[in-house]
């Protein structure tokens, strides 16, 4: 892509860069920073209200067509928000799974009555979304979900029986994305359904997971004769697989950019919590350090690549997975160093294992590695899918 930006590419960064001064103020401004990794429920509330705040000036869903009440804001005007938000150290946004995942996934595959009903109240923060992928024994395997939607007997339903676990933050989210099996008797890809799943009602249960940074970020989520309408499925009745694909590449496209403005934000952090106590003296540590700003500098321009394409009208395709095999183990290694830049500080705890924002960073990226698909498989699927080699024997 082409990185000069124009006369009006600058003026959209100083109308941003003013906004974003002026705004982040009052209230707002003892959000700043805050809603990290391991540290989703940190000024919940005032989060949610800022995020409201933001769509009432036109600043959410920024790439939507404006159709739909996005601005059609180009490639270059997304990298320009989420550089000023970052500088401006706003608030990590609580309603990324609707906006950067399944709206770009219903504006692709949905109906326009779909889109209608749904896509406002993405754009305005009003609904907030959970992803029901993942069950305990379907993670990166998705295709081997176990959870069933069959129809009502007049037809007017779906009835959802399954459990789905580490659901983000399905304690707090009013719908959900699910995929479900629709058809036992096809090929394990091809009787899936992606179905929408209002949140409050009988037949659903959130169970929070305690996680090491005794927080509960993730859920276990159980349906129990859940229903939906029928016409909440998305894509057709057992093309669920295709748009399952469309909204991780969504994922692994796009909306890295925004996770990119909490990982530059640590590492400017850490970095001067390194010059602060003198880790920054050590030579492997500064080595480490710079060798992370380089690092994320690559992931920044991998996401430049993936979202060129997507600019030019391309679908979002498995060359997703190389973005999040490097962000993955980026992060992972960043909370590592952080551990070293801390020093035998980072093994002490305060009092009830009251942990500093380090010691979470730490203990919450050892996930990533795993959760949105493992390693393992996305270096399978660069191999398969990308780069065409054989596939990997399977019993």
């Amino acid at each position: 892509m082409d990185h000069t930006l124009t006369g009006a590419d600058e003026a959209f960064r100083a109308e941003v860069r003013a906004w974003l001064r002026d705004h982040l103020a009052g209230g707002f401004a003892a959000a700043k920073g805050l809603g990290g990794p391991g540290r989703e429920h940190e000024a919940f509330g005032v989060r949610v209200a800022w995020d409201r705040h933001l769509a009432a000036h036109g600043w959410t869903c920024l790439d939507w067509p404006k159709e739909y009440g996005g601005r059609g804001a180009t490639v270059a005007q997304q990298v320009i928000f989420h550089e000023e938000y970052a500088r401006a150290e706003a608030p990590i946004r609580v309603s990324h799974i609707g906006e950067q995942l399944l709206g770009p996934t219903l504006i692709e595959y949905g109906t326009e009555e779909q889109k209608q009903r749904f896509l406002p109240g993405i754009r305005d923060v009003t609904e907030l979304w959970c992803q029901g992928y993942s069950e305990p024994d379907a993670g990166s395997d998705l295709a081997n979900v176990k959870t069933t939607a069959v129809r009502s007997e007049d037809g007017t339903e779906w009835i959802l029986n399954g459990q789905k676990v580490w659901t983000s933050l399905a304690h707090l989210a009013d719908w959900c994305f699910v995929i479900a099996r629709t058809s036992p008797d096809k090929p394990r890809h091809r009787g899936l359904s992606y179905l929408l799943v209002p949140m409050d009602q009988p037949g659903v249960e959130v169970r929070p997971i305690l996680q090491l940074t005794k927080t509960s970020e993730f859920n276990e989520v159980y349906f129990t004769d859940a229903r939906t309408a029928a016409a909440n499925v998305v894509g057709g009745v057992d093309d669920g697989w295709r748009v399952a694909m469309a909204t991780l590449g969504f994922e692994r496209g796009v909306s890295t950019l925004g996770q990119q403005i909490g990982f530059r934000r640590e590492l400017d952090a850490l970095i001067a919590l390194a010059e602060a106590n003198g880790a920054v003296d050590d030579p492997l540590v500064l080595d480490r350090l710079t060798r992370a700003s380089i690092g994320l500098d690559v992931l920044r321009l991998n996401a430049l690549r993936s979202m060129t394409g997507l600019a030019d009208g391309a679908a979002p395709g498995p060359e997703a997975s190389i973005g999040k095999l490097a962000w993955a183990r980026w992060h992972r290694d960043l909370g590592e160093l952080a551990m070293d830049v801390l020093g035998a500080h980072g093994t002490v705890t305060g009092p009830d294992y009251d942990l500093d924002q380090w010691q979470r960073l730490w203990l919450f990226s050892r996930a990533d590695t795993i959760y949105g698909g493992s390693d393992e498989i996305q270096r399978n699927v660069i191999a398969e899918r990308v780069l065409g080699l054989p596939k990997e024997p399977r019993a």
